[in-house]
Parts: structure tokens; C-alpha cells; sequence
């Protein structure tokens, strides 16, 4: 599997997670909730793994396409959306899931829980014009 920027920062973030059960225990990660999602690529179909900070809706998994506050969307974004069923790496347990953007309705209440956990959250939306997605990921 390829990370999304082979040889670059998320290697070794990837590499902690996966030597310590989902686990990370240094770096900007250290006690965060990270899981890995794993995507094809929207034109080339190569798989992309990357690192996110979670939170959970019951038993759905939610994601927020933050990049920070950048004025585009991040590039698994436009993945998952191209191709909904993803592989997701949560602790120890590896397993197929199927994304969606959360709809209108829920978006504001699931990115407020998420914002609430990880607060830099706050600042990536006032960083931005543009409406940052939330994905639900639920197991199937």
C-alpha cells in the first residue's frame, strides 16, 4: 500500500501506529484517537493510506476533511468520493468500510462533537471559505 505522500511525514506516523497496536506515543498524535484510511486513488486507482484524528458517532467512524483550514479539499477526500468503500485501520483491527458525506442535517452536530474533542478544529473552519466535509465511515 502507498502513503498518500510516499517517503514523507506521514511514514513515520503510519509506521508508530501500526508498531503499537493504533497506538501513538510521540509526536503531535500522542493520545489522540488516529485511525488509518486507506483509498484508491479517484483517477489512478493506487491505494493511499493516511492518518486522521476520529471521533465516533455511535458506531460510525467520523473524519473531518479539514487540511487545516487550506482553501481545497484534502486529496483522500476526493478519493473516497470517487470510491466509497475504504479499508480503515482502528487500534489493532483492520477492516472494509463504506464512506459518506454526512448530510446537512447532521454535518454541523457531527463536526461540533468532533471540534469539542480537538479544538484546533475551530480554527481550521474559521480559516476558510469553504464548508468543510464531514464523512461518516460505517463498517461493512
Amino acid at each position: 500500500m502507498a502513503n498518500a505522500r510516499p517517503g514523507g511525514w506521514n511514514d513515520s506516523i503510519i509506521a508508530q501506529f501500526r508498531a503499537n497496536g493504533g497506538q501513538m506515543t510521540s509526536g503531535p498524535f500522542t493520545g489522540r484517537t488516529l485511525l488509518l484510511l486507506t483509498t484508491k486513488g479517484a483517477k489512478t486507482s493506487v491505494e493511499r493510506t493516511s492518518p486522521l484524528v476520529y471521533s465516533r458517532d455511535g458506531e460510525r467512524f467520523v473524519i473531518v476533511a479539514s487540511k487545516g483550514g487550506a482553501p481545497t479539499h484534502p486529496a483522500w477526500y476526493h478519493n473516497l468520493r470517487a470510491h466509497p468503500e475504504v479499508t480503515l485501520e482502528v487500534g489493532k483491527e483492520k477492516f472494509r468500510a463504506r464512506a459518506s458525506v454526512a448530510t446537512a442535517a447532521e454535518r454541523r452536530r457531527l463536526y461540533d462533537k468532533h471540534a469539542e474533542r480537538m479544538p484546533a478544529f475551530w480554527d481550521y473552519e474559521k480559516k476558510t471559505t469553504r464548508k468543510i466535509p464531514v464523512v461518516v465511515l460505517e463498517r461493512i
